[in-house]
């Protein structure tokens, strides 16, 4: 049986991290997130993964725009936007790869350019194991969803976010 191949959204938004280390969950929430406000969007697909893989550059395939997003302890509050661009770099003989590295897998595997990608980092603060998101890596997501929910991240300009205050 043939069926008819489902098409492939132009948008790939990938979050990753662990949900068992506090803030470090601010990708995965931030897919999760838009999930459960975008459901019924063709034009965007969600994944979320532990981390990057090289696997992964298989998901860029097809794309026209590729939003990665992840939590950072050193980006400022409450995030970073920034163009993301193939690089060798060592994280591909790591555990995790870098955004840098997985466009660079995909050059490599494919031999073309991958599609524009956009790197979303949330200032987070807390990432020890068993621990909830804390409250200012809360308040850091909502900025960047609220930025994401003005146009697929405000046309994927780079930007850095403004800083908001937590109510504990």
């Amino acid at each position: 049986m043939t069926g008819k191949p489902t098409p492939l959204a132009q948008t790939l938004v990938f979050g990753w991290g662990n949900l068992s280390r506090g803030d470090d969950a601010l990708g995965p929430l931030f897919v999760q997130a838009l999930r459960d406000r975008h459901d019924a969007d063709v034009d965007v697909e969600y994944l979320d993964d532990y981390q990057l893989q090289i696997e992964h550059a298989l998901d860029l395939v097809g794309r026209e725009r590729v939003l990665l997003v992840d939590a950072s302890l050193s980006c400022c509050a409450p995030f970073e936007v920034t163009s993301v661009a193939p690089r060798h770099d060592t994280s591909f003989a790591t555990h995790a790869l870098s955004p840098q590295g997985l466009l660079q897998v995909f050059r490599e595997v494919r031999g073309e350019a991958p599609p524009p990608c956009t790197l979303l980092q949330i200032r987070g603060e807390r990432f020890e194991l068993g621990q909830p998101p804390s409250c200012a890596a809360l308040n850091h997501l909502a900025a960047a969803l609220q930025w994401f929910s003005t146009g697929v991240g405000g046309a994927q300009q780079p930007r850095v976010g403004r800083q908001l205050s937590c109510f504990d």
